[in-house]
């Protein structure tokens, strides 16, 4: 659960809750003993019984103070890089006997779905190690480990990082992130031979100024596996076919075909695969005040019922001698 700013502190540096909605501030000893002490949450099963596991990068709500002191966005602007509320549409596969893995931090603030260091050197006040990704497409448009701009390109920070920042945020958050979201999937190919990260998002029900669909209205649910090859064939076609009988209109891999992470642990020939799920945000949400729709229900139902046939997947012959391949 996400905190609550302290309502009796008298800074006036502090950035009432209601401004940021549904998301939250931390103060500065919530962030030191909350957010890096606690980064991201884990769902657990009772028993691990599937070899799936699920996470959701970009759905963290817990904002530093100090961040939105740095920022010159409101708040409000600040939050449109969330995936709002997915870790909600997934709250039910724990009880299916698949661990859910969330961040707890924003977006904005850090990106799990990138390179550990992809960073934009003009947003620093020195120069970078050269073990940093300089050059990268996501750096250079801004979204890198650490966002130059949120969704719609407006910019961030008011004036350069140090690199020093960076690194805290990268070494305390990101790197916790994906050594447990790395154990699960590693906890799961153990136990079956073969493991599914299904990595969830959400999207803007219209493409953005910088995105390849600009202006046009979007599917339902687009799915991601790098063209066919950060999953088997097998597990793509049958999440496209659970989906649209569940009523959703699917596309695969336009506009997203998948992020870091999908790319990243999606490799077949050793039994892991990894598959990107999108969801249109105007099922299930207020995209203006980034607040729950109805819809949230009935979604995080279907996401139960999506979980559940993907269960009953048979995975046999996808472990490490498998090979990827586009469908």
């Amino acid at each position: 659960m996400d905190l609550a700013t302290d309502k009796s502190s008298k800074n006036p540096d502090e950035v009432p809750a209601e401004e940021l909605s549904e998301g939250r501030v931390a103060s500065d000893d919530e962030l030191r003993d909350e957010l890096y002490a606690r980064p991201f949450a884990v769902e657990r099963p009772a028993h691990l019984t599937l070899p799936f596991v699920f996470s959701s990068p970009h759905s963290g709500r817990l904002y530093p103070r100090e961040f939105i002191a740095a920022s010159q966005l409101d708040p409000l602007a600040l939050r449109r890089s969330e995936d709002s509320f997915v870790e909600e549409i997934f709250g039910d596969v724990p009880g299916l006997g698949a661990p859910l893995i969330h961040a707890r931090f924003p977006r904005a603030y850090l990106d799990a779905n990138r390179e550990p260091y992809e960073l934009d050197p003009a947003m620093f006040d020195g120069p970078l190690p050269p073990h940093v990704n300089t050059r990268s497409i996501r750096v250079a448009g801004g979204l890198g480990t650490i966002a130059r701009v949120v969704s719609d390109t407006a910019e961030i920070y008011r004036a350069p990082l140090s690199y020093a920042e960076a690194e805290q945020r990268i070494r305390g958050l990101y790197m916790p992130f994906h050594d447990a979201l790395r154990q699960h999937l590693d906890d799961a190919l153990r136990r079956f031979g073969c493991a599914v990260l299904i990595d969830c998002h959400s999207m803007p029900s219209v493409g953005g100024p910088g995105d390849d669909d600009t202006g046009a209205d979007r599917p339902d649910i687009v799915l991601g596996d790098r063209y066919g090859t950060s999953c088997a064939r097998e597990i793509t076609m049958a999440a496209e076919r659970t989906l649209s009988r569940l009523g959703y209109s699917v596309a695969r891999n336009n506009p997203y075909a998948g992020g870091f992470n999908t790319e990243h642990y999606g490799q077949p020939q050793h039994g892991l695969h990894a598959l990107q799920i999108e969801i249109n945000r105007a099922l299930y949400m207020n995209e203006e005040k980034l607040e729950r729709a109805p819809g949230l229900q009935r979604l995080r139902r279907d996401m139960k019922s999506f979980a559940t046939e993907m269960a009953t997947l048979d995975l046999n012959g996808l472990g490490p001698r498998f090979r990827a391949g586009p469908v």
